[in-house]
């Protein structure tokens, strides 16, 4: 029987994001499995958990066993279902899918069934000062070869601009990153209104309104948007807003998708047995990594709910490769969220999946596919830092959701 002998967080931020990656180690020679549990505004709490607490508890039992690995790292606090903890699970997780897969010599999708497809289909962000900047950078994806793009204009939820007393008075003492609300959701339809024109019907657009509005407020913009055929409107309403995701559906036809801020089945469980979303958008490391999302996965696929798994710059590359797996072994994948990986990325992980003409593909190693360059990760520390992109603010100074 192979036996784990050690398992433990790699911190790394070769593009300036805190990385965690966990690597979980077997008696066997050079066997081991690579897995994401960043959780990049807490990473050190995340890391600590990994190495303290995860560890002593997995040491000398078998890593074939990950489904009861699972539940023993779930329940063993006691205390569940918050993100740090989650974060850590996950980590182990897709490490211990990377270890089954290069026991058998086979990629993890083939562990899933098989590929259904050959490569997942990504979107690109584009944003910009003013639509013009917007449409730009658009054309730019288009130009190599990508078939989707979501279009933001000053970042989430836009920015404020100028300056008079009173605004200056109210914010002193509060900073964050302050947005006028109604000022944003006038600006989204001008913005649709001038890319759709530009590039004319054959590209697929998406927003992520990232819960910034009042919700009647996103239920009125859905609405409006519905003319400019949105392949979705992201993360409309906060997580516990059930009763208004009811709404919502009642009242437009814009497609929607959710799901990166859950932690409990609770969470997505009514939203997509009720058929309220279009498409799940969970973080694999914040759901708790390979293991519940399949089942996730099975659970959309039984309602019609399609699979777009949050792949922004702060997933390791190797969460994106796990990602990719589960993309390509679901028969309802529905689109992959996904950032350019710089050079020191790949210097760090070789084996990042490949973006190539709108596609993500896989290389067809066993396991992951992917693996880390311990000595070259070191050279990117990770700093601990105040993060200010959170402390999102209304023009009064009202705290509202990042």
């Amino acid at each position: 029987m192979t036996t784990i002998t050690g398992v433990r967080s790699i911190l790394t931020a070769p593009d300036g994001i805190a990385l965690v990656v966990v690597k979980v180690e077997t008696d066997q020679d050079g066997l081991f499995g690579l897995g994401c549990a960043t959780f990049t505004q807490r990473p050190t709490l995340v890391a600590q958990a990994v190495d303290e607490y995860l560890a002593p508890l997995l040491e000398g039992r078998d890593p074939a066993n990950v489904e009861d690995l699972w539940h023993l790292m779930y329940v063993n606090a006691y205390w569940r279902n918050g993100p740090v903890l989650n974060n850590a699970i996950s980590g182990v997780d897709m490490a211990l899918w990377d270890i089954k897969g290069k026991t058998a010599g086979m990629p993890v999708y083939d562990l899933l069934g098989g590929k259904c497809r050959e490569a997942a289909m990504v979107y690109r962000h584009a944003d910009g000062r003013d639509p013009g900047e917007v449409l730009e950078n658009v054309e730019r994806f288009r130009e190599e070869g990508h078939l989707a793009v979501r279009c933001q204009m000053g970042g989430y939820g836009g920015r404020e601009s100028g300056s008079d007393r009173a605004r200056d008075r109210l914010r002193a003492g509060r900073p964050g990153a302050y947005y006028d609300p109604d000022r944003y959701a006038r600006s989204v339809v001008d913005l649709f209104e001038h890319v759709r024109a530009g590039v004319g019907d054959d590209l697929f657009l998406l927003h992520d309104i990232h819960e910034r509005l009042a919700p009647i407020d996103a239920i009125r913009l859905a609405k409006d948007l519905e003319p400019f055929r949105l392949f979705f409107l992201e993360d409309p309403l906060p997580p516990d807003g059930l009763g208004w995701f009811r709404r919502l559906r009642e009242h437009t036809t814009t497609p929607i998708a959710m799901g990166e801020l859950h932690n409990h089945p609770l969470e997505w469980r009514d939203l997509v047995t009720e058929q309220l979303i279009d498409f799940i958008r969970s973080h694999l490391s914040q759901l708790g990594g390979i293991t519940p999302a399949r089942k996730l996965a099975a659970l959309c696929e039984a309602f019609g709910v399609r699979t777009a798994w949050h792949g922004p710059g702060d997933v390791s590359p190797v969460g994106h490769a796990a990602n990719l797996h589960l993309d390509l072994a679901c028969h309802n994948f529905g689109i992959q969220e996904v950032v350019s990986f710089g050079e020191p990325l790949y210097e760090v992980f070789p084996g990042t999946p490949e973006l190539r003409d709108g596609y993500l593909w896989p290389n067809d190693r066993p396991g992951l596919g992917i693996d880390i360059d311990e000595a070259r990760a070191a050279e990117y520390p990770v700093g601990v830092r105040t993060v200010e992109w959170t402390q999102s603010r209304w023009p009064d100074g009202t705290l509202w959701t990042p």
